[in-house]
């Protein structure tokens, strides 16, 4: 049964999204949490999914870069490729990724699923504040849960 539904949600992509898309959301790249993390961001989106992003970050360049989502698999997809994007740019580049960008490196989205990539955009960009706001007062970083699993 499990199988058939599969096969089903494939065939409704089909068409809808480009193959970068359905591979990013079958196939997703850097899930999970990272322990000890430099930054990291939970957010939740207009509707209602739920990203959070934690980067480690080595000589001010974003060297991991992973995501959690409770969202469908077009938000799997955006966290996915916003976490492939972000590796290995420095901080300041990382701070730039727009939703546009994340949409290109899709292939685009249908125009109701195009806050997926505002909301991985946006864990992405605070993820980087965060890691800027702690690298200035180093203490604060033992008074954060950067390892929840979100």
């Amino acid at each position: 049964m499990e199988e058939k539904v599969e096969k089903q949600y494939i065939l409704d992509m089909i068409g809808k999204y480009s193959d970068t898309v359905i591979d990013h959301a079958r196939n997703p790249r850097n899930v999970g949490n990272i322990p000890n993390c430099d930054g990291f961001s939970q957010e939740t989106g207009e509707c209602g999914d739920t990203m959070a992003i934690w980067l480690k970050v080595i000589d001010n360049k974003i060297n991991n870069a992973t995501f959690w989502t409770d969202g469908c698999g077009t938000t799997i997809a955006c966290g996915s490729m916003v976490t492939e994007m972000a590796k290995n740019l420095s901080v300041e580049e990382a701070l730039k990724i727009k939703a546009e960008d994340i949409l290109n490196a899709l292939g685009g989205l249908p125009e109701d699923h195009a806050h997926c990539a505002a909301l991985a955009a946006e864990a992405l960009r605070n993820a980087v504040k965060d890691y800027i706001d702690t690298s200035k007062f180093p203490w604060k970083k033992a008074y954060q849960k950067k390892n929840s699993t979100a």
